[in-house]
């Protein structure tokens, strides 16, 4: 594929595949200007995969002005040829698909379950995006017979994107779908954690005859590159997503330079349980909603309201709930039936397990799990803590990992306000036969999403972000694309005309 590769095996499976190891910039591999590379190792075992180049300043500083210099072209380019060649973008995307997950799932940890998730709502985005690029509109404005006045969305150049590790590709194309369909070009920063699949995705955007500098991804530090990027004054816009911690800092850096930013943060969301639910299909969007993906999600539905009004439906509820945590198969994600791979990094399998042992020492029940599964690699059982109360540190803190809190509740009053006491509000969900009902806790949800007897129930064409400190901006759907646009007015004076 290029000089700059290493050949990878998968585990048990016995195949292989070449993975770039290089910063693509300006459509080709190439060595950061440092020369310093840095290690990537799976989860899954802890062994090395390989050494890639790693950006510093001098490297985003390149590659923003390979985007720069794209920009004045691709900002002109018809929006029926950017939609063809992201259009053909999801096609290879959909053809590599297989390989897409496994790659994702050495390198972050996650179940191929997970993976091929993922890699199935990266392809329908792209294609989503691609259908908007001729539906970026301005409009007339009617200020009377002597102006012509109207507006138009432009690009703003040159966006950073700054991506996390537990949903690499999905955020990946999250930045770039909207990015480029908007006419923009883009410098996009994976998770030192897991950069394979960015990397190996870049090659099909070169491959589906992107033009040079259209498409930049740098792998580096947050201290280094992320820095960079943030501080950059061609870089106009930054998205991203991560800690609610991070957030701010990356608010505060941008501001240094005026940029745009949207930001996809933290979250501690309630996953609602009535007592007229439909037990079984909520017993699995429970299971859907927190050990999805090993708990690293940031709309994991981690704080579980159970309506305890008949104390007798409340301890059988949690006893079916228990017997299907206690069916989930953890393990390596190559291994069949997997649903629950292993924890992305060792600090965050730390924290994990310093969570649980904080639950343990509070004298907080145990439903199930609470151990680590193993000696190598950063397994942990699925973990549920019953009749735990609202002033917990496990029900405020996010812990972003396998781990729930049951709280009950009694009435709706006392659930909104319990639902509600957060500063976080990024998703939530709701479970009940009551239509009348489901909708009106909607309503007073403090949420960004709202799900209706399902859970993580993400869609390409709707809208995903959050309340409160859960971020700025939305992802997905039409509204992604008021991130990457500016609005311009053109007023024209009309003279009367003479002959």
């Amino acid at each position: 594929m290029t000089t700059f590769s290493k050949t990878i095996k998968f585990p048990i499976i016995n195949e292989a595949y070449e993975q770039p190891t290089g910063l693509f910039i300006n459509n080709e591999y190439v060595a950061a200007k440092s020369g310093k590379t840095f290690k990537v190792t799976t989860p899954i075992n802890e062994e090395l995969l390989c050494e890639l180049q790693e950006a510093g300043s001098e490297d985003v500083d390149y590659a923003v002005e390979c985007a720069s210099k794209a920009f004045k072209k691709w900002k002109f380019t018809k929006p029926e040829v950017r939609a063809r060649l992201l259009y053909k973008v999801a096609d290879l995307m959909d053809e590599k698909r297989d390989l897409l997950a496994k790659i994702e799932s050495l390198d972050n940890g996650k179940s191929l379950v997970c993976a091929k998730f993922d890699v199935n709502l990266v392809v329908e985005y792209l294609r989503s995006c691609a259908g908007y690029c001729d539906k970026i509109d301005g409009r007339t404005i009617n200020t009377g017979p002597e102006y012509l006045t109207y507006t138009k969305r432009e690009p703003l150049g040159v966006c950073g994107a700054i991506t996390p590790w537990n949903f690499p590709l999905l955020m990946f194309a999250w930045k770039i779908g909207p990015c480029l369909a908007t006419g923009n070009t883009i410098v996009l920063k994976p998770a030192s954690a897991t950069p394979l699949s960015n990397l190996y995705a870049a090659s099909l955007f070169k491959e589906a005859g992107f033009p040079d500098g259209v498409v930049n991804i740098i792998p580096g530090s947050g201290r280094a590159c992320g820095s960079a990027i943030l501080h950059h004054p061609k870089v106009k816009k930054v998205a991203f997503t991560g800690s609610t911690s991070v957030g701010k800092g990356v608010m505060k850096d941008a501001a240094d330079s005026i940029k745009k930013v949207t930001l996809e943060l933290g979250g501690k969301s309630p996953n609602i349980v009535f007592q007229d639910c439909d037990i079984e299909k909520t017993v699995q969007n429970l299971i859907t909603g927190i050990f999805f993906n090993g708990g690293e999600v940031c709309c994991a539905g981690s704080r579980i309201y159970i309506q305890a009004s008949d104390e007798e439906w409340y301890n059988e509820f949690l006893a079916k709930f228990k017997k299907a945590v206690e069916k989930i198969k953890v393990g390596n994600p190559f291994e069949e039936g997997v649903f629950q791979g292993a924890q992305t990094t060792p600090d965050q399998f730390q924290t994990v397990l310093d969570y649980v042992k904080i639950g343990k020492e509070s004298h907080l029940k145990v439903l199930t799990g609470g151990n680590r599964i193993g000696k190598r690699g950063y397994f942990v059982e699925p973990t549920v803590f019953y009749d735990v109360p609202q002033s917990s540190r496990l029900t405020k803190e996010e812990i972003f990992g396998p781990v729930a809190v049951v709280l009950p509740f009694k009435s709706i009053e006392e659930l909104i306000e319990k639902a509600n006491d957060s500063e976080y509000g990024l998703a939530s969900g709701i479970h009940t036969e009551d239509i009348n009902k489901a909708l009106y806790v909607a309503d007073r949800l403090e949420a960004g999403s709202v799900w209706i007897n399902t859970y993580n129930d993400l869609q390409q064409n709707s809208p995903f972000g959050g309340f409160k400190e859960s971020g700025i901006g939305r992802e997905m759907g039409a509204e992604a694309l008021d991130n990457y646009t500016q609005i311009k007015l053109v007023r024209a004076k009309i003279s009367t005309p003479t002959l």
